[in-house]
C-alpha cells in the first residue's frame, strides 16, 4: 500500500483514528507549516523517544531511512501516518497512547499572564532564579554560582511554585511544570526587559570567540520570500529549543549559557539618509 500522508488519510486509517477518538485532528498535517497540535504531537513523540533512551539512529533503522532523513522529518514535522505507527510500535505504544501523553503534557502552562511576568521582571533575584529553574538548575547549583542566600532562593522557588511554573518537591527539588512550547508574552514585561539590555549587553561584543558568531546579510526580498525566510527563522529557534532540551541532562559544567538573537528588519542604514529623495 502506498504511504499515506496525514492530509490524505485513506478510509481505513480514518476509521482507526476515529476508534481512538482523534478523528478530524490531522487534516492540517499536510500544510506547508505545522500547526500547534502537530508540533505538540511531534514534541510528545520526541519526549517519548528520549524517555526510552531511543535515538534518531534507532528510528532510522525501524523506518529504513538514513539518520539525516529522520532528523529532517522531525525538524519539518512531516511524519506520515504509517511511519508514526512504526515509531510507536518501536516504543511499544499505540497512537492513542501518544495522543493521551500529548494531552497530559498540554495541561502544563504555555505562558504567564502579564501581571505574573511583571512580578518576575520587577524582582532581579526572582528573575535570576526563574531563568535558572527554566534551564534545569538545581538549588545547590544556583547557590554555588550566585551570591544568593539559601532562604532567599527558596522563597523565590516558592513563588514560582505558586505561579505553577515549578513544583517545589521535598528536599527543595525542582520539577518544571511548563509546557515544551512555553514562551514569554510577545512584547510583554520579560521580553521588554531583555530587549532593553540587548544593545548594551548582548551587542557589546566582537563576536570573535569560538562560541560566538555574528552574521549580517543585506538584500532585497519580495513579500513572499520574506515570509519564507521568517518561517525558516522560526524553525531555527525550535531547533535551538530542541538542542537545549537534549542537553538538559548533562552536568552543569558541560553546559554554557547561550543567547541567540534571530532578527530581520527593513532597517535602512542611517549613513545614506541625507541622500534620499
Amino acid at each position: 500500500m502506498a504511504e499515506v500522508a496525514y492530509g490524505a488519510i485513506k478510509s481505513e486509517k480514518v476509521a482507526t483514528l476515529g476508534q481512538i477518538g482523534i478523528i478530524g485532528q490531522y487534516h492540517w498535517l499536510d500544510s506547508e507549516e505545522p500547526m500547534p497540535q502537530t508540533q505538540q504531537l511531534m514534541e510528545t513523540l520526541k519526549h517519548a523517544l528520549k524517555a526510552q533512551k531511543k535515538t534518531y539512529a534507532d528510528v532510522a533503522r525501524v523506518l529504513g531511512l538514513s539518520e539525516a532523513s529522520v532528523k529532517r522529518l522531525f525538524a519539518e514535522k512531516n511524519l506520515s501516518l504509517r511511519r508514526l505507527e512504526q515509531v510507536c510500535q518501536m516504543l511499544e505504544m499505540e497512537i492513542s497512547d501518544l495522543v493521551q501523553l500529548m494531552n497530559q503534557r498540554a495541561c502544563h502552562i504555555t505562558q504567564l499572564t502579564r501581571e505574573q511576568e511583571q512580578e518576575i521582571a520587577g524582582d532581579r533575584v526572582l528573575l535570576l532564579v526563574t531563568v535558572c529553574a527554566l534551564n534545569r538548575w538545581t538549588l545547590a547549583e544556583i547557590l554555588a554560582y550566585f551570591k544568593i542566600e539559601e532562604v532567599q532562593a527558596i522563597r523565590c522557588l516558592a513563588r514560582l511554585d505558586r505561579l505553577k511554573i515549578i513544583d517545589l518537591l521535598p528536599g527543595n527539588r525542582i520539577k518544571l511544570l511548563i509546557s515544551p512550547n512555553f514562551h514569554w508574552l510577545e512584547n510583554g514585561p520579560i521580553q521588554q526587559l531583555f530587549h532593553s539590555r540587548l544593545k548594551d549587553d548582548f551587542f557589546d561584543s566582537r563576536f570573535d570567540r569560538q562560541s560566538e558568531r555574528l552574521l549580517v546579510v543585506n538584500g532585497m526580498l519580495s513579500h513572499k520570500s520574506n515570509a519564507v525566510l521568517q518561517r525558516k527563522m522560526e524553525r531555527l529557534t525550535r531547533e535551538f529549543d530542541e538542542l537545549n532540551d537534549a542537553d538538559a541532562g548533562l552536568p552543569l559544567e558541560q553546559r554554557h549559557g547561550v543567547t541567540m538573537v534571530v532578527a530581520m528588519s527593513d532597517w535602512r542604514f542611517g549613513l545614506f539618509a541625507s541622500l534620499r529623495r
